[in-house]
């Protein structure tokens, strides 16, 4: 019997493990044989978080998959985000809520992709839909993951579909949102403790549009300032990944949580994408307003690309 494995993007976030082991847990009830959540990499200190509230284990690391392998995918479609080998393995699933970018399959497959806030959302929607009991721990990681990536429904991203999906999720899991929520994110914000390039690859995606390859990578602060004093270190980093990886412009942004603004350090021979927006001053852009990489900063470097 193949094994199937579900996975999501790099530098996992919150709704990439979250959701890996949701969707772990809704096929293997669907087919009726086990389905192996895993991940790509190190997990936060927020996703931490959520894994112990609910008492989940954490997916097993793997690196690459072997050609011919049967894997689900969550959270991305990217190859250039996906695991080592994915463009040779068999691409059973996908679900997730980004665009669909650089991405083919020698083979028809399931593909559930939403505009909404989260990939945990439309895994709500599926165990509704077929019909299967949603259990309290996967309820709290669901909850979790959109309470993430939806910085508690602040973020523009959000739809009537994730809030209602918070509710009926908080509900089961028997959990207070705000309260809860705003443990979890702040459980994430304490970035002392990384090097600068763990800053960088804490939550990172790697782009590329013809031909221009480029990171917006970002963190989140309750606290901006306590950020950028590291910034001399933060920019030699960065060179050097612009160096080693061949990047036309890295985008450093640093969110704080508590009043939904950013600040992001700017740099590489594409910087433009920024500054035709954003005035660079010592190569930072002040982003009022600004919290979702997906709906506000990718849209807007791809424009000025």
């Amino acid at each position: 019997m193949e094994e199937i494995i579900v996975f999501g993007h790099k530098s996992p976030d919150t709704d990439t493990i979250c959701s890996s082991i949701v969707m772990a847990d809704l096929q293997t009830k669907l087919r009726g044989k086990q389905v192996i959540p895993c991940r790509l990499g190190e997990i936060n200190d927020e996703t931490k978080y959520a894994l112990n509230y609910f008492g989940a284990e954490v997916p097993k690391y793997i690196e690459k998959v072997e050609e011919g392998q049967v894997v689900i995918l969550v959270d991305h479609n990217e190859f250039s985000q996906s695991v080592e080998g994915i463009e040779n393995a068999k691409i059973d699933t996908v679900v997730d809520h980004h665009r669909i970018n650089n991405f083919q399959t020698a083979e028809p497959l399931f593909y559930y992709a939403q505009p909404v806030g989260c990939t945990s959302t439309v895994l709500f929607e599926l165990y509704t839909v077929n019909n299967i009991e949603i259990e309290p721990k996967m309820a709290g990681l669901m909850l979790s993951a959109i309470i993430s990536d939806t910085l508690l429904l602040k973020s523009p991203t959000t739809t009537e579909k994730d809030i209602k999906a918070v509710k009926i999720l908080a509900e089961i899991a028997n959990v207070d949102v705000k309260t809860y929520g705003l443990d979890m994110l702040k459980a994430g914000t304490n970035l002392d403790k990384y090097t600068e390039k763990e800053l960088l690859c804490l939550d990172a995606k790697k782009v590329e549009k013809e031909n221009v390859k480029y990171v917006i990578a970002q963190v989140n602060t309750v606290f901006i300032p306590d950020v950028l004093k590291r910034k001399e270190n933060i920019e030699k980093e960065i060179n050097k990944e612009i160096s080693e990886k061949g990047l036309s412009l890295f985008v450093f942004v640093i969110t704080d949580i508590v009043n939904s603004n950013s600040e992001a350090i700017v740099l590489g021979e594409r910087a433009d994408a920024i500054s035709k927006e954003y005035e660079l001053n010592d190569n930072i852009a002040v982003m009022p307003g600004v919290v979702s990489r997906k709906k506000q900063i990718l849209p807007l470097v791809e424009k000025n690309i």
